[in-house]
């Protein structure tokens, strides 16, 4: 073998290199995908409150402000184990009153203060959307957010 590459040996570690890195990249994709299919979200839950929750949620853009699960604006708090902070993960009733009491009683006029706005729901919407945060709640994020407070 000489010591130096030649054309030909560097053009077959070139295809060869990038097919395998693509074969890698295929095959960590299906399994991304198998995962988040099987493992990380339970479909049999998603009623149909929990999926006009989410049409709520897209409606009036939250995530211009908020963060689920790490995607969206850093401004205000992360929403994605925001039922779970509060305590009221297991318990539908009480998360639909806490989120309705909480979205009422905005904004404060705190001075200083970051301020969410008012939103107008009816108590349809707001159980909606409190079932899109508590399914939200249940997906296996592998202890994403790192902390509590998102």
């Amino acid at each position: 073998m000489s010591e130096i590459m030649t054309k030909n040996m560097a053009r077959n570690v070139f295809y060869g290199g990038s097919i395998f890195f693509i074969l890698i990249f295929g095959a960590l994709t299906v399994h991304s995908h198998i995962y988040a299919r099987t493992k990380a979200v339970d479909e049999s839950q998603l009623t149909p409150s929990v999926v006009e929750g989410k049409h709520i949620w897209e409606r009036n853009a939250c995530i211009d402000c908020h963060t689920l699960l790490g995607e969206g604006a850093y401004f205000a708090p992360e929403l994605g184990n925001v039922m779970k902070r509060w305590g009221v993960q297991d318990d539908p009733d009480s998360a639909f009153e806490t989120l309705k009491g909480w979205m009422e009683s905005m904004p404060t006029g705190i001075e200083g203060r970051r301020q969410m706005p008012r939103f107008d729901l009816t108590d349809e919407e707001f159980r909606a959307l409190s079932d899109f945060l508590l399914w939200t709640g249940t997906i296996n994020t592998q202890n994403w957010p790192p902390n509590d407070a998102g």
